[in-house]
Order: structure tokens, then C-alpha cells, then sequence
């Protein structure tokens, strides 16, 4: 099955996860609010006074950081619907897609030989 699939469609698959890793990676390095938010302490536990919950002041995305957010989120979007409405979908039997959607994921021309450290 891996050697049916059209180049252009294996190389819109590897930019696709790249793109994920690459927004998976940001996502960890920002702020948890989009936003500035004041934070809020934890609970206290009455028998052991472990704190709980709670949540340190969020300073908010930077415009540079928001920019490069909205950026890359767009790009996983367009590659998404490059990849899922790709003419080769249309030619394999009904009952096939799924299988090949997934083979595709796997396919070595489309997995990114290293991905973006966290």
C-alpha cells in the first residue's frame, strides 16, 4: 500500500507532521493564557498541608508569540485539508480509506526524521 500513494500527497503528510510537532513545541514554551490573568493560591490541605491547585500569574502571549501561534495553527489547518481532501482518496474503495489514511501517517517519506525538541 505504501508505494501506491502520489509523491505530492506523502510530502503534504510529512509537512503536516512537522507542522504539528513544531505547534506542539511552541504550545509548551507559552504562557498558560493567551491573555493576561492574575493567578490564584491553592488549597491547603487540613491534615497535611500540602498545597493544591492553585496557579502562578499568567503575563500573556507576546504579539511576536501570538503571531507565531496563529501562524502556525493556520498551517496546520491548510495542510489538514490539503491532506484530507486530496484527489487519491477519491480512487480507493470505500472500505480502504481509513486503512490508508492510517498507512499514510506510518509512510517513510512521511515521517519526520527528527522531531522538534519540547
Amino acid at each position: 500500500m505504501a508505494e501506491t500513494f502520489p509523491t505530492d500527497l506523502i510530502d503534504a503528510q510529512g509537512r503536516l507532521h512537522r507542522a504539528r510537532a513544531e505547534y506542539a513545541v511552541l504550545c509548551k514554551s507559552l504562557p498558560w493564557s493567551v491573555e493576561p490573568v492574575p493567578g490564584w493560591p491553592g488549597d491547603v490541605h487540613p491534615h497535611t498541608g500540602v498545597v493544591t491547585g492553585g496557579r502562578e500569574a499568567s503575563p500573556g502571549y507576546t504579539p511576536e508569540q501570538a503571531a507565531e501561534e496563529r501562524r502556525l495553527w493556520a498551517l496546520v489547518r491548510e495542510l489538514s485539508i490539503e491532506v484530507s481532501t486530496h484527489p487519491f482518496w477519491a480512487t480507493l474503495e470505500k472500505g480502504g480509506v481509513l486503512e490508508a489514511r492510517m498507512a499514510l501517517k506510518q509512510h517513510p517519506g512521511a515521517v519526520p526524521a527528527v522531531v522538534p525538541a519540547a
